[in-house]
């Protein structure tokens, strides 16, 4: 094909917006989601969808199969595996979104496709793996800081592991990120590894060996393009899923 021809045919290639579906809170009856999530899958070049909170098995398998990628956010307290008891000022998660977000992430870790689980999204992914989470890190792991924004914490560093998915695409050290958990994990279970800690140890990154499972302790979807690889990433693991009717 001649070079100017093959150039026009590339221009007209649909562009591929990979589905990446979005989980939301549950509050007074309503789903609801920040902005801030929308727009980091929209500059990653991924295709936002609020996932619905759907409760029958037909329809949550059939939702499962049109996403090609999952962002799990942030949310209250987990209670799988919980070490300790949980302290007043977090709640636990509403039975809705507990039913909804193990029935989808079920299905997506059974298909091997692509997640991204923020703050509670990681610490449900290691639940779900049967690790154990620390109900107040502050309280129980020696030597942590405050972690909690509602206490007063506000930023910190980030080590990532040499060698890990996270250190590649954020580089080993963060000089600054946000910090608004209670909990954090206690025990990292199978298939799951370390991939960053905060420098008093407390584990802030977690990840799937081959990179198509990342989580974060922290919300990269407030921090701007200095976290914008890690959804950069989670489209380009997504656009593998993409299926072409979506286009």
């Amino acid at each position: 094909m001649p070079l100017l021809r093959c150039f026009f045919f590339l221009m007209a290639l649909p562009v591929v917006y990979p589905l990446i579906g979005i989980t939301t809170s549950f509050n007074d009856g309503e789903q609801r989601l920040a902005l801030p999530y929308v727009r980091a899958v929209e500059a990653a070049g991924g295709l936002p969808w609020i996932v619905p909170m759907v409760e029958g098995d037909g329809p949550m398998t059939a939702l499962a199969g049109q996403l090609d990628g999952l962002i799990v956010t942030g949310g209250p307290a987990i209670t799988e595996g919980l070490v300790g008891t949980l302290p007043d000022d977090i709640a636990e998660t509403a039975p809705e979104r507990r039913t909804a977000d193990r029935g989808l992430l079920r299905r997506f870790l059974a298909a091997g496709k692509p997640i991204l689980g923020i703050c509670y999204g990681m610490q449900l992914l290691n639940a779900l793996a049967g690790g154990t989470i620390y109900a107040d890190v502050e309280q129980q792991q020696t030597g942590a800081s405050t972690h909690s924004q509602k206490r007063g914490a506000t930023t910190h560093a980030l080590r990532c592991v040499p060698g890990t998915h996270l250190a590649r695409l954020l580089g080993d050290e963060v000089d600054s990120i946000n910090t608004r958990h209670l909990q954090a994990l206690a025990s990292v279970a199978p298939p799951y590894r370390v991939a960053a800690v905060a420098p008093d140890g407390v584990v802030e990154g977690i990840e799937h060996p081959d990179g198509h499972i990342l989580g974060v302790q922290f919300h990269p979807e407030r921090m701007g393009a200095a976290m914008q690889p890690l959804f950069t990433h989670l489209i380009a693991q997504a656009r593998t899923q993409h299926t072409p009717a979506l286009s």
